[in-house]
């Protein structure tokens, strides 16, 4: 895998047009992670809503939790799915629990060596990669084993 998994001709990751997932953009660009977190349940919840999952409360804010999970599944990737990946390959795919975050899941890129043994339940840490210069600037939050 490249420094960078955004290549030219791959869409920059941007916040939806409705706002709703901003805070966890610019909170990713802060080298933190941000998920939702129901101010009636107390759980977090990910992809972004404006109401809760679980309770149907509408008291949902952005809490920072720590990068930190267990891969849940994975997927080595061998062929682009596109053409800007084409001479990129093979990558991992990671999908990652979280157990400090109700057990959310939140899928990623597993950085390093693309051919390395990977099981299910391995820890991994968050990796900000960071790109200020793009336009508009972004982060992405990848991972490693830990």
């Amino acid at each position: 895998m490249t420094d960078s998994y955004l290549l030219p001709g791959l869409p920059k990751p941007v916040a939806s047009p409705d706002g709703l997932d901003t805070p966890f953009w610019d909170g990713l660009r802060e080298g933190r992670l941000l998920l939702q977190r129901c101010g009636s349940c107390r759980r977090f919840q990910w992809g972004p809503e404006w109401v809760c999952h679980r309770c149907r409360s509408l008291e949902l804010a952005y809490e920072e939790t720590p990068a930190e999970g267990l891969v849940y599944s994975h997927q080595r990737v061998w062929h682009p799915v596109h053409p800007a990946l084409k001479d990129q390959g093979p990558y991992i795919i990671v999908l990652v629990e979280l157990p400090a975050a109700d057990r959310v899941r939140i899928i990623g890129n597993l950085v390093g060596d693309p051919q390395q043994e990977l099981v299910i339940g391995t820890p991994v840490s968050g990796v900000f990669e960071h790109h200020p210069d793009d336009d508009p600037p972004y982060s992405l939050l990848q991972w490693t084993a830990a």
